[in-house]
């Protein structure tokens, strides 16, 4: 059988593990495929550097824009990352040139993916993005495929597992943000600049990408309200424990009345539900369809391992001429849903102050509350220290957003209040 050759545009951790991954399996993935898929051309930015991977007999482009026009490559990887530059360029290109387009880059799906989805159709290519969300989590192929008979009308997941990593060990080891930070990008958890993965944007990205599929709806990345969690500190991390809850950097896409509803922030997770036992660097994502009911996957959300075989995934499918459109339906079919603003949401509100001891606090603190119309289901308070700083929990019963932000900033104004109010939203029970 004639090979599905293709050619790869970066050989870093995944790119090389795509290498490693089609030698390995060699066999059983052209069983899998139908034929063999070979690597015939490769892009990187350092030819000479050692990679733990032999490129003999592969074709070598300085520029990764090359592999659009070689006529020995049919599809192009693209591992190069970034929502712009040179991959958004090299898109544009392999499609324009009528070539398959299999991507890791979330980034440039969360920005670009409508317009990209839009001029593959013309050219009657593929756009495969498996391993853009989730690492080796099938849940791309869950929501094109698995579930095309349904109406989802949520998403919620893990969907960084540094910040996983960071929230876990923050909880078992009972150490700060910052701290825990410095470990994880030692141990190559965390990069050395960590913002992407911290403040949420990374997760926001793949938010992005799963609300478009499930919603088929064409998604504005700016319209997603995105928090991350250099905020959270121990002391909130140990109040939640014995409120019953676990804090979870969550992204959440879900239907209301209004449209829909894009966010990433840190959620206090009850402790029973399965979504907050998942720890350490690991993903999961929940997805509720109207005849599926709730679908739970979990495992590695990133990684040179899970991420290869993501991608190698796709190049089944494409060996296979398995065709699927980039959104699930035909772009023109997309809609074009409102977003409905976090002001307008109503949740269940952990806030924590930190206040002078002293009396009259607690009452300022609740006629604030009850003038905005919050009540509360519980306080904590722990211990008595008359003219200190002391912590004290407020959990709020459901109410709007707006609401307990007016709320909080009157009570910040208070002369006993010494540092700006935590809030963290609550998953129900």
């Amino acid at each position: 059988m004639k090979p599905l050759k293709i050619g790869i545009a970066g050989l870093g951790t995944v790119g090389a593990g795509v290498v490693k991954l089609l030698a390995a399996q060699k066999e059983l993935i052209a069983a899998r495929a139908g034929r063999p898929v070979m690597v015939t051309a490769i892009s990187a930015r350092d030819k000479s550097r050692d990679r733990g991977v032999k490129l003999d007999g592969l074709t070598w482009h300085d520029d990764a824009l090359a592999l659009a026009h070689d006529p020995e490559v049919e599809v192009v990887v693209e591992l190069i990352g970034g929502s712009d530059g040179k991959a958004k360029a090299l898109a544009e290109a392999a499609i324009a040139a009528g070539k398959h387009f299999v991507t890791a880059n979330k980034a440039l799906l969360a920005v670009h993916g409508v317009a990209l989805a839009r001029a593959a159709e013309a050219n009657n290519v593929t756009i495969a993005y498996e391993a853009a969300v989730a690492g080796g989590i099938p849940v791309i192929k869950a929501l094109r495929e698995g579930l095309a008979a349904n109406k989802v009308s949520r998403v919620a997941g893990i969907l960084n597992g540094t910040c996983n990593y960071i929230l876990t060990t923050m909880r078992e080891d009972g150490r700060d943000f910052a701290d825990v930070l410095a470990d994880a990008q030692a141990l190559g958890y965390a990069e050395a600049d960590p913002s992407f993965d911290i403040d949420g944007v990374d997760a926001a990205h793949k938010l992005a990408i799963l609300a478009g599929l499930a919603f088929g709806a064409r998604i504005d990345f700016a319209k997603l309200h995105i928090e991350g969690i250099r905020r959270i500190s121990a002391i909130d991390i140990a109040f939640a424990e014995e409120l019953g809850y676990r804090i979870k950097l969550l992204g959440i896409a879900e239907q209301t009345e209004a449209g829909i509803s894009l966010r990433v922030h840190p959620t206090m997770v009850p402790v029973e539900k399965p979504i907050a036992i998942v720890d350490g660097v690991f993903n999961a994502v929940l997805l509720e369809g109207d005849f599926s009911g709730p679908v739970f996957l979990r495992g590695r959300g990133a990684g040179e391992g899970p991420t290869a075989s993501a991608v190698v995934a796709d190049l089944i499918d494409i060996a296979r001429n398995i065709r699927v459109p980039v959104w699930g339906m035909e772009e023109s079919a997309l809609e074009d849903l409102p977003i409905t603003p976090t002001s307008e949401l109503a949740s269940a509100y952990f806030v924590r102050l930190s206040v002078v001891d002293e009396p009259g606090v607690l009452a300022d603190v609740t006629a604030i509350l009850r003038d905005h119309g919050i009540s509360l289901e519980s306080m904590i308070q722990h211990g008595r220290a008359p003219g200190e700083a002391v912590p004290i929990v407020l959990v709020t019963h459901d109410t709007k957003e707006a609401a307990v932000n007016a709320a909080l900033a009157g009570i910040a104004a208070l002369p006993a209040v010494l540092e700006p109010p935590a809030l963290i939203r609550i998953e129900p029970k």
